[in-house]
């Protein structure tokens, strides 16, 4: 599980990553890396190319070790090697011992999408309306309506093993529920929040470390809530493309799409079953060719406890009280307009997460307005204070859960 690729230094020197160092022929060769089960114990097999652990063998495993924290650490130890050197994916196979657990939960996500839909509640980010049903929030809303369903679904070991694995302790569950139906079209190729969330120019300016930091920041998964055969078109996976530094400019790219559609794996699960990989993965969800299969999946993103700031700060209260002074100083134009900008970043949140994505979805890419969005649109249109002052609150109860 080595790392070939010859391009990584050099981007990084740079300093900066660019669309003229994004190379096909580099992606091809990390893709050519082979798992080899020898350096991976505890695994119970290699599904191509994917490491596949055996819960019932993992648990059974704990219970007969003499020093079970010794166990613990070795194999999350392991765990973290597979998603930072190795083919950046694993399955969980039955990671529910109790599928009325699961059963429970899924009776309950079916009816939050009845409510859904009634609320005429849409949008994804890389799917087309209408292609699945989606529930923002799940995790809340299960909390909410079934906290005993929820304590029994989430109250899995391993699942946050796994968890703890990737990000340390103190880490922040969340979840949406997909389901995608017969006849759903495929997913365009794409990494996963947070740099995934951004387009090809917004990308580029984030300079090239953080384009390695930003993957240690989120682990994603998907529990099978149901059985998944390839013809349901269960996630499509790029094993090792997490590897590729350059990764987040390419979405879009035909030529990457290309490599994509003609090397991808694609693996069949059971209800239970879960796979948990590094969001820098290029994935996919696949077409359901069947005729009946619901494939419904309960998509987990857990993130890292350290993405947030010290300090509690009220950025619509800043943001009000400086737009009179912002706009004065646009349209006396006696501020030169970089410097007008970071002041604009000082005080407005310019992140649109987190937020109600029933609410507040992304119908028109990848993620909602920000506040310095909705900030630099009211001083470009010449708005009154007060009508910006309206609108920023208005703008912050959309978000709110």
């Amino acid at each position: 599980m080595q790392d070939t690729s010859h391009s990584q230094a050099r981007a990084s020197r740079a300093g900066w990553l660019t669309v003229d160092q994004c190379k096909v022929s580099d992606l091809a060769a990390l893709c050519q890396t082979v798992t080899a089960i020898e350096e991976l114990p505890n695994a119970s097999a290699i599904i191509k190319g994917v490491p596949l652990y055996d819960c019932a063998a993992l648990r059974a495993a704990q219970e007969a070790t003499a020093d079970a924290s010794a166990w613990r650490a070795q194999l999350m130890a392991e765990w973290a090697g597979v998603w930072t050197t190795g083919p950046g994916i694993l399955i969980m196979k039955g990671l529910y011992a109790d599928l009325n657990v699961v059963d429970e939960t899924t009776e309950q996500f079916h009816r939050l999408i009845e409510e859904t839909h009634k609320a005429g509640i849409g949008g994804d980010h890389f799917a087309k309306p209408g292609s699945n049903d989606r529930v923002w929030n799940a995790l809340e809303k299960l909390c909410l309506r079934a906290p005993d369903v929820f304590a029994s679904y989430y109250g899995n070991s391993l699942m946050a093993m796994v968890c703890e694995a990737w990000l340390g302790p103190a880490y922040q569950m969340t979840s949406t529920v997909n389901c995608v139906n017969p006849g759903g079209a495929a997913q365009v190729a794409h990494r996963d929040y947070h740099m995934g969330f951004l387009s090809q120019a917004q990308a580029q300016r984030y300079p090239a470390h953080v384009h390695t930091v930003s993957p240690m920041l989120t682990l994603q998964g998907a529990v099978a809530h149901v059985d998944m055969p390839l013809e349901s078109g269960p996630t499509l996976y790029l094993p090792h493309s997490h590897k590729y530094l350059p990764g987040y400019l390419v979405s879009g790219m035909a030529d990457f799409q290309s490599f994509f559609d003609s090397n991808h794996i694609q693996l069949a699960l059971n209800k239970g079953d879960a796979i948990f990989f590094n969001p820098a993965l290029m994935h996919a969800a696949g077409h359901n060719r069947s005729k009946d299969i619901r494939r419904m999946a309960n998509l987990l993103q857990i993130s890292s406890a350290f993405g947030r700031a010290m300090e509690s700060i009220d950025r619509v209260r800043m943001a009000q009280a400086l737009y009179p002074t912002l706009a004065a100083l646009t349209q006396a134009r006696t501020m030169a307009p970089d410097d007008l900008d970071a002041a604009l970043a000082a005080c407005a949140e310019g992140y649109s997460f987190p937020t109600n994505l029933d609410r507040d979805p992304p119908l028109n890419g990848l993620a909602p307005q920000s506040q310095q969005g909705l900030l630099r649109a009211a001083l470009a249109e010449g708005q009154p204070a007060e009508q910006f002052s309206r609108r920023i609150e208005e703008r912050e109860q959309t978000r709110r859960s």
